[in-house]
């Protein structure tokens, strides 16, 4: 059963002059508990939106997001207590700790929101025990420490036991390696996966990095311009990819075994798909149309309209025109697969 489930989720942000952008349209997805499901897309995608969105930090302007089966709250102690049950990790660590307080406050503060009784004995315990489960240490040297002390690996690791702090059942990490050493990325990313293990969590991983998505999550969605355009087991996704968006994404990851020429053209295809997607954000798209068809090898005439999303079997869906005439049963190899 699902912990987190979230329906027809749409976000819209006003523009100066008036009007508005409609940042997220239509999002649908569930997790369940000790689970990873990826979301992944292009920067300006959607992804942080959803998931501020999903935290309550933004107010969507349409759908609603379920926790264990009942409306998230909206205000007041209703509001507190979803938030207790689904903490962020945000993708800067240093910009999201107070670099005037010690780590010690950090992680205090949500454990004294729980427990407002706790002696200055247990309330070091807990912190320190905090700090240890996330691989810090010596704890006390570290709870003595502020943001600024530590390297940026650290300073992740203090966001991740804040987060821990309230006992949360969900986690949504919004690229939370994004800005640290490709050196200790992995490192985090294991911590995150055992922590997830180890506590049953769900845990929504936010990035732009496909081989991270299909080696830490079981099923993976892929966002463009604030619309799930495919999604499915993570194996099927990143190997077999439907969309021809999940295409060009696979096609210019970076393959550290491959030969020169393969590398210079995944750049290739990288500066492509920049340029293209720069020359799009120019164009006056309606949302009716395919958000993708200005950069789609594969545009017809049908793409003017929106397009439906096609089961291809054992979970695995994309929406697009390509797919049309699918049925639920079998499968199917993607065009240029």
């Amino acid at each position: 059963m699902s912990v987190l489930e979230v329906r027809d989720l749409t976000v819209d942000y006003r523009q100066r002059g008036g009007g508005g952008f409609r940042a997220v349209s239509h999002c649908s997805f569930a997790i369940a508990r000790g689970e990873t499901l990826a979301l992944v897309g292009e920067s300006g995608s959607g992804k942080s939106t959803v998931v501020r969105t999903v935290g309550r930090l933004l107010r969507p302007a349409g759908g609603e997001v379920l926790l264990d089966g009942k409306p998230a709250g909206r205000r007041g102690a209703a509001l507190r207590a979803y938030r207790r049950r689904v903490q962020l990790i945000f993708q800067d660590p240093f910009a999201s700790l107070n670099p005037m307080h010690t780590v010690r406050h950090h992680l205090a503060r949500p454990i004294l929101m729980l427990h407002p009784g706790h002696s200055r004995a247990r309330l070091d315990a807990d912190v320190h025990e905090l700090l240890r489960s996330v691989n810090l240490t010596p704890a006390g040297e570290i709870a003595r420490s502020r943001p600024h002390e530590l390297s940026g690996g650290q300073r992740q690791r203090v966001a991740i036991a804040r987060a821990l702090a309230s006992g949360p059942e969900v986690l949504l990490a919004d690229e939370p390696v994004s800005m640290l050493d490709t050196s200790i990325r992995l490192e985090i990313l294991n911590l995150l996966d055992r922590l997830k293990r180890e506590r049953n969590l769900a845990l929504l991983y936010v990035t732009h990095d496909l081989a991270t998505a299909r080696h830490f999550s079981s099923r993976i969605m892929v966002m463009y311009r604030g619309e799930i355009v495919e999604q499915g087991p993570a194996d099927e996704v990143i190997l077999r990819p439907a969309h021809p968006y999940t295409q060009l994404l696979a096609a210019a990851a970076p393959d550290p075994g491959a030969s020169r020429e393969s590398l210079a053209q995944a750049r290739r295809l990288r500066q492509e798909a920049r340029r293209d997607a720069a020359a799009e954000r120019r164009e006056v798209l309606l949302d009716a149309g395919c958000r993708f068809r200005l950069r789609c090898p594969h545009a017809m005439e049908a793409c003017a309209g929106s397009p439906p999303e096609a089961q291809l079997g054992g979970g695995h869906s994309a929406r697009c025109w390509l797919y049309a005439q699918l049925t639920v049963t079998g499968g199917s190899s993607a065009p240029g697969g």
